[in-house]
């Protein structure tokens, strides 16, 4: 799928719109049940091109930009959010482009775009993912090698994805970005978790033990991982709001579906003034926290000073919409909310970990301060 020139989003959205409805959604309630990855939607999204949409052409990609990124993470998760989480996983790899040399975005890149591969970051350790400094992951120089130990913590795609991006001490105070693939020696992986929601998207430890890899595979210098990694960070943490987003937006879709065919008292439940007030809040959550999602992709493109402030501001607001989106929907729904047999029941356990993963709620608020004050 291309991008029209002149940056034709709605016509995007729309096709996006079309592709989940038939291809994502109908395979939602299978994926969550079985605890698998979404196959049948990671399939069809190749004929689309979305697992390399954020990449050069020349790697094999398409070029989209991060509007464009948003816009597919968010009507992906509208129709299942473990697909969602699981096509656009790889691109937390986009960091390659920028700071990775020729011969590794050639190895690492193009098979998946190709979806031939998947990609994985591991950032959470088990001391603790939001202070990302505080990693004990370490990586030696040994001749011509890097040795690396540690755990990660947490990872999706563990177990699944073929390369891994990690992020490891260096020195004292420095930090490098290496890329590790599964076949390396001293990698193995942990039990795969039993979760609450995201059931279709694979979570496990990677654990590093001895692991040797060429010293070719060092992302950029590997004494400024941690400067790179705050950078990768920004895009990701917009990705991420984006995938709150659909999840909001899905869960209003299906409480105004299921209001306005329950009957009560001779008419449809929609009718009911106290449903209408509820409905209202929830749409108001979902369009604000659209329009400031949106700010925050378009501050970033233009490098504006409060593009890092917007983008926790994002990641707030759309996981909280989610959460509280996804709750309302099942009180109207009533005791069906509750029932596996209904989309909102999945979606609620799905919406509760986007305020935690990508910085805790509480630390993006703790950074919204910070940068507010920064700017009087």
């Amino acid at each position: 799928m291309r991008l029209a020139e002149e940056g034709n989003y709605q016509d995007f959205r729309n096709n996006l719109r079309r592709f989940v409805e038939r291809d994502v959604a109908p395979h939602a309630a299978a994926v969550d049940r079985e605890g698998r990855p979404p196959i049948e939607a990671i399939t069809a999204a190749l004929s689309l091109g979305l697992p390399g949409l954020p990449f050069p052409e020349r790697l094999g990609g398409s070029d989209g930009d991060l509007f464009a990124q948003v816009i597919t993470t968010e009507e992906l998760a509208r129709g299942c959010a473990s697909a969602s989480l699981t096509i656009t996983s790889g691109w937390v790899l986009e960091g390659i482009v920028k700071y990775g040399s020729p011969e590794i975005q050639e190895l690492v890149l193009p098979p998946i775009c190709r979806g031939e591969m998947r990609g994985a970051w591991g950032l959470t350790e088990p001391q603790g993912g939001s202070n990302l400094m505080g990693a004990r992951t370490s990586a030696k120089s040994d001749g011509t090698d890097w040795v690396l130990d540690g755990t990660k913590r947490f990872i999706t795609n563990a177990g699944w994805a073929d390369w891994y991006l990690i992020f490891a001490r260096t020195g004292e105070k420095t930090f490098g970005i290496f890329m590790i693939h599964r076949d390396d020696p001293g990698i193995r992986f942990g039990k795969a978790e039993d979760k609450m929601g995201m059931r279709g998207s694979p979570t496990a430890d990677v654990i590093l033990d001895g692991c040797r890899v060429p010293a070719g595979r060092v992302v950029g210098d590997p004494a400024r991982g941690g400067e790179y990694i705050v950078e990768m960070l920004h895009n990701s943490r917009l990705t991420i709001a984006a995938h709150a987003l659909g999840l909001a937006q899905g869960s209003l879709d299906e409480a105004l579906k299921y209001t306005q065919e329950r009957r009560q008292f001779d008419q449809t439940i929609s009718r009911f003034q106290a449903v209408r007030v509820m409905i209202a809040d929830m749409a108001l959550k979902v369009e604000a926290a659209r329009s400031v999602l949106y700010q925050a992709v378009d501050y970033r493109l233009r490098n504006h000073p409060d593009a890092r402030r917007y983008a926790s501001l994002a990641k707030v607001l759309c996981s909280d919409a989610a959460m509280s989106v996804s709750t309302d929907a099942v009180q109207l729904h009533g005791g069906y909310g509750y029932l596996k047999d209904y989309p909102i029941e999945r979606m609620m356990r799905d919406s509760k970990i986007t305020q935690i993963w990508e910085g805790t709620n509480q630390i993006q608020r703790l950074l919204i301060a910070k940068e507010t004050y920064a700017s009087c």
